[in-house]
């Protein structure tokens, strides 16, 4: 992704829970609310820093109640759980649609490791 490309539609679904978004360069990617969720950028879920994420737990459900514009490169996403302090950037969510199965699969195999499952 250069760091001009930005979304060209963005589309919630709140029934399926998901959220589709199509970026000017013709990719177009489709996230769960759980997914988003869970690699949400805000403190609360990465840390500070290095080796001080909190893995998410339980949000299988969650779903995204609105969406608010951050300038013109990026946006807040309101979750139903209460969470609403993650930023996503156009680049960060274009990063989280191209690599989304690796993501995904780390993200189960840290579930499994902490002793919990979805």
């Amino acid at each position: 992704m250069s760091q001009s490309s930005k979304p060209v539609a963005i589309n919630l679904h709140k029934r399926s829970r998901r959220l589709e978004i199509e970026f000017d360069d013709g990719n177009k990617f489709e996230y769960s609310c759980e997914f988003l969720r869970v690699y949400s950028p805000s403190a609360d879920v990465r840390g500070h820093g290095p080796g001080q994420e909190v893995l998410q737990i339980g949000k299988q459900g969650v779903g995204i109640e609105s969406i608010e514009p951050v300038g013109n490169y990026a946006v807040k996403l309101l979750f139903d759980d209460g969470h609403h302090t993650g930023i996503y950037s156009w680049t960060y969510l274009y990063d989280l649609g191209k690599d989304m199965e690796k993501y995904w699969t780390e993200y189960l195999e840290k579930l499994k490791k902490a002793g919990h499952s979805r």
